[in-house]
């Protein structure tokens, strides 16, 4: 049943979204989604979000049940292989368009949800929505990704992760040839200034570190080995893009969308390639690695052939 709200003076002519959000004490943002739903009505008519409110009008406002965004579903997702499963911990090789935990704004599958799904209890540190996660990869990049099962690992391998004891090694396929050809991009990453969905070089950012190697170049694009000092947000996205030479694909950071076609890129081609790390209970050096998945292989035959 939908809730009345009656309209004060003090919203008369104000924005349907911003006097909503006022009146029900929400954002802005979540006020106009309410309105785009067509969820919002006065005198049996759907209200627009840049309407003007009437001082005295009555507004008729369903809210609708929504999932908590933080909730842990448990499900089935394809392509979550494990790479390695260890009493203490579990490798698995994490496919694109799954992120590593719920969060606000996503509703697509995640790791925690999915080992969830296929029966595997981790670690109950931290939030509950980012239990046994140690560290992340973006949705948008595939690869080799460690969560922790017991509480000693998750401590032992959070602190690895802070103090840089882990080796995070990526493949990256990025436009044109980098100059040199083995080096280090130290440059501080924050918030875009103008894009706050995006991150750049900036003076104030925090201090990001990237080291790279060209496996093999071909002419249009090049396969380049990254070793990550750091891990900041979109870290080897924003470095290369910097360098003007982004990842293939990746037309959030200025990558070439023609090439991306020519490729059936439909991401960026970046890849975590490997990680080792010491067990978090013996000590002894674990190294796993991750194949690419059949789109980045697809890619890479189509530039090792010429015909992109």
């Amino acid at each position: 049943m939908p809730e009345r709200f009656l309209v004060p003076e003090d919203l008369g002519g104000a924005r349907a979204d911003a006097g909503l959000a006022k009146l029900l004490d929400i954002s802005r943002s979540a006020a106009a989604v309410l309105i785009a739903e067509g969820n919002v009505m006065v005198s049996a008519a759907v209200v627009g979000k840049s309407a003007k409110l009437v001082a005295g009008s009555v507004l008729e406002v369903t809210v609708p049940e929504r999932r908590d965004p933080l909730e842990v579903v448990e499900e089935v997702v394809e392509g979550l292989n494990i790479l390695l499963d260890d009493e203490d911990f579990v490798v698995i090789d994490k496919p694109v368009g799954v992120a590593a935990h719920p969060s606000p704004g996503w509703v697509g599958p995640t790791v925690v949800g999915g080992l969830a799904g296929a029966g595997y209890r981790i670690s109950t540190s931290g939030a509950p929505e980012r239990a046994g996660i140690v560290h992340r990869l973006d949705v948008g990049t595939s690869g080799v990704m460690v969560v922790a099962k017991s509480e000693h690992a998750y401590t032992v391998l959070k602190r690895a992760f802070k103090e840089r004891t882990v080796d995070k090694v990526y493949h990256a396929v990025v436009q044109g040839l980098p100059d040199p050809l083995e080096g280090t991009i130290d440059a501080p990453i924050g918030r875009h200034p103008g894009h706050d969905w995006r991150f750049a070089v900036v003076e104030d950012g925090r201090p990001s570190v990237t080291h790279y190697e060209v496996l093999e170049a071909y002419g249009k694009a090049t396969l380049v080995e990254v070793h990550l000092e750091t891990g900041r947000t979109h870290q080897i996205r924003v470095h290369f893009s910097a360098l003007r030479h982004p990842c293939a694909g990746d037309l959030t950071y200025g990558a070439d969308p023609r090439l991306a076609a020519n490729l059936g890129l439909t991401r960026q081609w970046l890849h975590a390639r490997r990680l080792g790390f010491n067990h978090p209970r013996t000590g002894d050096w674990i190294e796993v690695t991750s194949q690419y998945p059949a789109d980045l292989q697809f890619a890479l035959d189509l530039l090792e052939s010429g015909n992109a």
